[in-house]
């Protein structure tokens, strides 16, 4: 079974532009991101297939996992390199039988250490934390405490991923409290380079820890 990719994790914007969905994705992968997740919450099924597929591909051109949120039936039919699943999204376990032992699965924990151990009951590969900042994306999510992310890098075998509000300014005590990945939308999406954000958010994790 592969390891999850520590390092950015870029999350895409929900929008039905395709061109313009790839033209960013490729961007984000040019300046580096270790990992992609596709996001759209729409009823569009067969948009939301053509987008993951070609996602996939472009992807792969990079060498780097095509995460799908939320939707395992998509992630199985697009061929994707893993689900993202959620409280309400579905089992693990059926994640896992369905995609196979060489995909990412990947649980969302939210602020919970329990709901992570029971992740990694059930066989996900890296569990993710959150909201830990301010988010454009979900304003009401609740906050999480970044002494959560040491406490969890003690006791949960896995990689950690850290969400919510990432900036490259509040970036760096996320990795040093032990986050192995930033999951990142708008400090991403939102740069008027997207190459050089990638880059600049990347060299964090290559930064010497404070003293």
């Amino acid at each position: 079974m592969r390891t999850f990719p520590g390092g950015i994790y870029a999350l895409t914007r929900e929008t039905a532009d395709t061109e313009r969905l790839l033209g960013e994705v490729e961007a984000a992968l040019a300046g580096g991101v270790a990992a992609v997740q596709y996001r759209d919450k729409s009823d569009d099924v067969a948009r939301r297939h053509a987008q993951a597929s070609e996602l996939v591909a472009l992807c792969r051109r990079f060498g780097v996992p095509l995460i799908v949120n939320d939707d395992l039936r998509l992630a199985d039919l697009a061929g994707a390199d893993g689900v993202h699943l959620g409280r309400e999204d579905g089992s693990i376990r059926e994640a896992r039988i369905i995609l196979g032992p060489t995909k990412f699965v990947g649980a969302s924990c939210y602020q919970s250490r329990d709901l992570a151990r029971a992740a990694q009951a059930a066989g996900a590969d890296y569990v993710a934390f959150g909201s830990f900042y301010a988010s454009p994306t979900k304003p009401a999510a609740a906050r999480a405490d970044v002494a959560l992310l040491a406490q969890a890098s003690r006791q949960i075998a896995l990689p950690i991923v850290a969400i919510g509000g990432i900036t490259p300014a509040n970036a760096p005590q996320l990795i040093d409290a032990g986050a192995d990945s930033l999951a990142v939308l708008s400090a991403l999406f939102d740069a008027p380079d997207i190459r050089l954000a990638a880059s600049e958010l990347n060299r964090l994790f290559a930064a010497e820890p404070e003293e």
